[in-house]
């Protein structure tokens, strides 16, 4: 079922109730950008769009929300009529989900009736805000992990249920190897992982009763949680039932407290000298990718790592200075000259190539050697090809990554390269800025 028409603002709903009572139905074309990265973020992952796409092909208001606008909110008959009328038949053009991105860059634009683009501003915003931010810090600890396997352990933290769903979309985007979150997996077809707690331990007489018996039940799934009481006890624990049943294949043991790094190494040298160099060290607790960096620098014997809290929420940048501007209306540049926040007119592409990126306009020739990053993705309301699978984006985010300066992707202290304008779009630029002060009597 799509999402409620009305997840938006209400001063979308006046504007759009406005401009259909004056009859301004002309096209206007949004764009949505980052206005700057984090200091903590020296590139960012597009990602959101799906849903997005998912929104527009099924908007409109129905006659329950036309009611309540009616009843609570005075909007009178005609403009209920109107608003109920509204569907989305315009054009979308938009960076692939997966593909680096910069500050000031386009991720999205819309071109639709006024009235319509207006309405589903929100949506739009909160979507692709959100997911980008999930899958930039996902992608981080990608990086800091450096080729050892990243879980999606972030259900229980993350502010909401959606927000876990997305949580596990997005770093699955960015090479997560797995999921706790079960719908998650279902859902998006992804990996799904797990073992035990603490709580399954403590409720059997003895450590070595709840491993035995949990290896006898899910032989397959055979993870030990080896640090209820002691941790190298734990260890030895293991290794007994290991032995005693016979357990071959894909084992581990699991460490979620203490100093990841010593007890990784002593954990690593009893299950060394038990014979078993195969079973696997994974290490969960409260990390980010500053913790992954610091231990994989310091050559912890840890094969895999769980992250939730942190990293589901991104805890150090939980939001970005997103924008969702006007940029052309009834065929005429668009701007804003606000301080700080002045904008710049017309669609857009951003091209990519060895030198760096350049915003250009969009009808501009692409430079040689350039790629163009914004493709269409729905015509006359519909989309333009079949659902992008996620695999398609990791893929995309793989083949942009080995591309990204080695500055933008310092973990600790990054530094984002930063998007120049085409002359073509600075030339545009500055002739729609003299047109807006004349026509506003600045001289």
């Amino acid at each position: 079922m799509a999402p409620s028409g009305l997840l938006t603002d209400l001063y979308e709903l006046n504007m759009a109730a406005s401009y259909l009572q004056r009859g301004m139905g002309g096209e206007a074309t949004f764009s949505l950008f980052i206005r700057q990265l984090p200091p903590t973020r020296g590139f960012l992952v597009a990602a959101g769009l799906e849903p997005c796409l998912e929104f527009l092909e099924g908007f409109g208001l129905s006659e329950t929300e036309l009611d309540y606008l009616g009843r609570e909110l005075g909007f009178e008959d005609p403009v209920l009529d109107a608003l109920g009328a509204l569907r989305f038949r315009g054009e979308v053009w938009a960076v692939p989900e997966g593909r680096i991105v910069y500050a000031n860059e386009p991720l999205l634009e819309i071109t639709a009736p006024i009235a319509v683009a207006q309405l589903v501003e929100p949506y739009l915003l909160n979507q692709i805000t959100f997911q980008t931010t999930i899958a930039s810090k996902a992608a981080r600890c990608v990086l800091a992990a450096d080729g050892r396997d990243v879980v999606d352990f972030a259900l229980r933290r993350t502010q909401g249920l959606d927000a876990a769903l997305a949580a596990a979309r997005c770093s699955a985007i960015v090479g997560f190897a797995a999921t706790s979150n079960v719908e998650a997996a279902r859902r998006y077809g992804l990996q799904p992982s797990g073992t035990m707690a603490h709580s399954y331990i403590e409720a059997f007489p003895s450590e070595a009763e709840a491993f035995r018996a949990f290896a006898q039940d899910l032989p397959e799934r055979t993870t030990f949680l080896v640090d209820t009481y002691d941790t190298l006890n734990g260890v030895e624990t293991a290794i007994a039932v290991i032995r005693e049943l016979g357990l071959e294949g894909n084992l581990g043991v699991r460490i979620d407290s203490g100093n990841l790094d010593e007890v990784s190494r002593a954990v690593r040298r009893v299950l060394d000298e038990a014979g078993m160099p195969s079973v696997r060290i994974f290490a969960s607790g409260g990390l980010d990718e500053h913790d992954l960096e610091r231990l994989v620098r310091a050559g912890a014997p840890i094969d895999a790592f769980g992250v939730g809290t942190r990293v589901g929420v991104s805890a150090d940048a939980p939001y970005l200075d997103s924008a969702y501007k006007l940029v052309e209306y009834d065929g005429r540049p668009m701007l804003k000259l606000s301080a700080m926040k002045a904008t710049a007119p017309g669609r857009k592409q951003v091209f990519r190539g060895p030198d760096g990126d350049t915003i250009g306009l969009r009808n501009e020739p692409a430079l040689d050697g350039h790629e163009p990053l914004l493709v269409p993705v729905m015509h006359e309301g519909r989309r333009t090809g079949p659902h992008r699978t996620l695999q398609t984006a990791r893929r995309l985010f793989e083949q942009d990554l080995e591309h990204v300066p080695d500055l933008a992707r310092s973990i600790g202290d990054p530094e984002a390269p930063v998007a120049r304008f085409s002359d073509a779009l600075q030339r545009f630029t500055d002739e729609a800025r003299a047109d807006a002060l004349r026509r506003v009597g600045v001289r």
